[in-house]
């Protein structure tokens, strides 16, 4: 895939920054462009039997190094500009092999789009493309082809638009989310840097914990609210499926509020200093109320989501981070509350914003389909925990593996750990640009599912595929733009500037796979394969990865190790999610849309 195939030419052949980041840029394009080529000219092979899935599919999209290699001269060409005669030394080898994939992919083209008698080769690809006889287009004159064709674009760029519209006011409320938990650590981290590695100490535990629930286990509701929204004849359904996920996920979160209410010894169990656990305990304790009111403003916000009303999070947010703020500020230095205030803050904050958002649907979007509190949803409740508790497995694998990462940084040293810190926090933000990418493509795709367009279905998992790819190589662009810099926001020790610069490309690497992940995901909750999800994010972090990763840190690697393991895993995760995706039976995946509707209303 692109991912291991970049990381061995950045690492091995010591390929330069410049060079890594062009090639990206290009072969993601390629990929792209490909991969709207073949829906456009070719009858849509989405919907196609998988055979002729794998042979559309798999070529073009499965193995891109032929694209690299197909390509490799424009490449070429453009890194020889960067770096004049010394290209021609460093990468003799290199023009070699690519000339030899780019021969390959010339041959698996004419064995695809030349004719059934051509002679095989080495390179002759074992899945041919069906025969003319077998093309949707025989029958049709050339006029009709061509208005297809542009419909077909249209239908593309449509769904491209409608996603990217979409999705940005989710990743803006997400990114507003993160900051009520941000601007509460700095306030509290003024008082004493000993209550600033308590806040952050704690909030780090609060999100592999209760946030896991209300950030996973609400993907029940992209799954089975979006369907049914678009399919139930009875639109008060999905009124019900609300009352179902606060009943369920507050069952979910009383194991957690038990945890963090006995916290201490947990964490002096954990070989935690004693003071740290202490006030992260009494921390944990202040904020079971708001763990609660977090879950519901997550649930009212999928309930708003399923029904295409993306935008009232953001508002909410507008105002209740700024007021968090404010609390935080006055709870800690006008009422003298000291740390315990930012806890207090945090939770006004969340109950304030799930009023707000009842408000909104109660008065401006989203109440035709409240019919009333009702004991129906306290039946059938199972297929919802089923689906909760997998998405909190999808999510938590992911989490909890990036927490173990930094874990073992620490045992590197102060420097790692520092760096780490600053890779951490600027990950945690531009995570929330895939996972907003994933929120509006499952409630696309559960939508489309619900209303039986299954190629409608297919289209938006692909066009959201190749959105996440076009943002993830954005966000690579600026990440090795800043590289030498972006520490500095937060420290101004040089080695952990540099450190940091040298450890940034391979956090950069990822965001294109990391798009896919989020993107991918999405589609898989769309369509209620959660556990697909949880399954890939177990083998590709835990069965390889992320001992890899680890073994490397302590052998020489360093940090950089750490990361390597984390861009292996996600390009993994991003490939084979992508792949289930594409190999999916839409028609099939609509009549398990209904079955869950019949499951859950019977």
């Amino acid at each position: 895939m692109i991912g291991p195939t970049l990381l061995v030419l950045f690492t091995v052949l010591k390929i330069s920054t410049a060079k890594l980041l062009l090639s990206t840029l290009i072969i993601s394009i390629a990929i792209i462009h490909e991969m709207i080529m073949i829906q456009i000219d070719d009858c849509d092979p989405i919907t196609a039997t998988p055979k002729r899935a794998i042979s559309y599919f798999i070529p073009e999209l499965s193995m891109p190094v032929w694209i690299f290699g197909y390509r490799w001269g424009m490449v070429y060409e453009l890194l020889r500009v960067l770096d004049g005669p010394t290209l021609y030394m460093e990468s003799a080898a290199l023009r070699g092999c690519f000339g030899y994939l780019g021969k390959m992919y010339d041959s698996l083209r004419t064995s695809r789009d030349g004719s059934p008698d051509d002679n095989p080769t080495e390179y002759t690809s074992l899945l041919s493309r069906p025969t003319d006889t077998e093309d949707c287009w025989d029958f049709i004159s050339p006029e009709a082809q061509c208005d297809d064709k542009q419909e077909n674009r249209r239908a593309i760029l449509s769904e491209f638009w409608w996603l990217l519209k979409s999705c940005v006011p989710v990743i803006l409320a997400y990114s507003l989310q993160n900051s009520l938990q941000t601007i509460s650590v700095l306030i509290v981290g003024r008082i004493s840097p000993e209550h600033l590695a308590t806040s952050a100490f704690s909030l780090m535990f609060a999100m592999i914990t209760a946030w896991m629930i209300a950030l996973g286990g609400t993907t029940a509701v992209d799954t089975l609210a979006s369907s049914s929204f678009t399919g139930s004849a009875n639109k008060h359904d999905l009124g019900i499926l609300l009352q179902r996920g606060f009943f369920v996920l507050s069952l979910f979160y009383l194991p957690v509020a038990v945890l963090w209410a006995c916290a201490e010894p947990v964490f002096l169990a954990l070989g935690q200093d004693p003071d740290l656990s202490r006030d992260s305990a009494r921390f944990l304790t202040c904020l079971i109320p708001g763990g609660l009111g977090y879950i519901y403003f997550e649930l009212m916000k999928k309930y708003l989501q399923a029904q295409g009303i993306m935008r009232p999070g953001t508002y909410v947010l507008l105002i209740t981070s700024p007021l968090n703020a404010l609390l935080t500020y006055l709870f800690c230095y006008i009422f003298h509350m000291d740390l315990l205030g930012a806890p207090f803050a945090l939770g006004i904050s969340y109950w304030l914003s799930f009023a707000l958002l009842v408000l909104y649907a109660r008065f401006i979007a989203g109440s035709e389909c409240w019919g009333g509190w009702t004991r129906e949803a306290l039946q059938n409740l199972r297929t919802f925990a089923r689906l909760a508790f997998l998405g909190i497995v999808h999510v938590g694998t992911e989490w909890w593996a990036f927490e173990i990462v930094a874990l073992a940084a620490g045992r590197l040293g102060t420097i790692p750990l520092a760096a780490q810190s600053v890779i951490m926090t600027a990950d945690q933000v531009l995570n929330t640009i895939p996972f907003g990418v994933g929120v509006a493509t499952s409630a696309r795709v559960g939508n489309l599912l619900g209303s039986r367009n299954t190629v409608g279905a297919a289209r938006a998992a692909n066009v959201a595929a190749c959105l996440s790819m076009v943002l993830g190589g954005v966000v690579l662009a600026v990440l090795m733009g800043t590289r030498h810099d972006f520490a500095k926001i937060f420290n101004s020790d040089e080695r952990v500037v540099r450190l940091t610069a040298e450890v940034l490309p391979y956090v950069a690497l990822f965001q294109i796979a990391d798009g896919l992940n989020g993107s991918c995901g999405g589609s898989l909750r769309g369509m209620g394969r959660q556990h697909i999800g949880a399954l890939v994010n177990l083998v590709s972090y835990y069965c390889g990865a992320l001992p890899l990763g680890i073994w490397l840190a302590f052998h020489g690697w360093g940090l950089k190790g750490l990361w390597v393991g984390q861009c292996i895993a996600l390009y993994l995760v991003g490939a084979l999610e992508w792949m289930v995706v594409v190999l999916s039976n839409w028609n099939k995946e609509v009549d398990k849309a209904f079955l869950r509707m019949e499951d859950g209303n019977n």
